[in-house]
């Protein structure tokens, strides 16, 4: 299975607190992912590396040849893997607004019929979880549908080093158990639904909306 992680913020500076908080969760996902999974492909997306034009346009909305040539590589990442985790902090009890735009930016088919795993973070006490709920709706239409299982880190800084190593007193089972749990159940829709679409192509049963709104409308 091929597995995308988005980092779903682009500060990079947070004072007081240490920089990036989220680069050390995303990497702490990494390394988590990787010691249990060591047969599948997992690659970080960080939002930061993709600039986007103050105006929005959409991956769909430009002629092939006019496609910025870093959004239409992300477009086919996409659509070529088979699973994605996306973390996020919380921003007014809300997911990240860097995450839901650069993620806007593509048509719910490339994410369609696969699953993915919500990782939500705070430098206080709730872990992001009020975003996270949110994030269930928003992947849903995406047609990723979140699994079960939540990833929620408190007080980050404290448990984290910048390089995403557990900070010295940190419970590397306890915590590698508790993201295997969510990481687990992402591997198995994967998997589970990769081998289904070898037998029926979901797109033949309910093509995606292509040509306009109106589909979507009720008779």
């Amino acid at each position: 299975m091929k597995i995308l992680i988005f980092l779903g913020t682009v500060r990079d500076s947070a004072p007081p607190r240490p920089a990036r908080l989220g680069e050390r969760v995303a990497k702490a996902c990494f390394a988590a992912f990787v010691s249990q999974h060591i047969d599948h492909e997992v690659e970080l997306v960080d939002a930061l590396d993709y600039p986007l034009e103050a105006v929005f346009k959409p991956h769909f909305s430009y002629s092939t040849s006019q496609v910025p040539e870093r959004l239409d590589a992300l477009a086919k990442k996409i659509a070529s893997a088979d699973g994605y985790i996306m973390v996020s902090p919380e921003y007014n009890h809300s997911m990240s607004p860097a995450l839901a735009n650069l993620l806007n930016h593509f048509g719910s088919s490339l994410f369609s019929y696969k699953p993915s795993a919500i990782v939500t973070y705070s430098a206080g006490q709730w872990g992001g979880m009020r975003a996270a709920i949110g994030m269930r709706t928003f992947l849903s239409e995406l047609g990723c549908l979140p699994v079960s299982s939540m990833i929620h880190v408190p007080k980050a800084q404290n448990v984290f080093s910048a390089e995403g190593a557990l900070a010295e007193g940190e419970d590397q089972n306890e915590w590698f158990g508790y993201f295997g749990r969510t990481f687990n159940q992402l591997i198995w829709w994967a998997q589970a639904s990769a081998s289904y679409k070898g037998q029926v192509d979901p797109q033949s049963m309910a093509p995606a909306f292509k040509k306009d709104p109106a589909q979507r409308n009720a008779p």
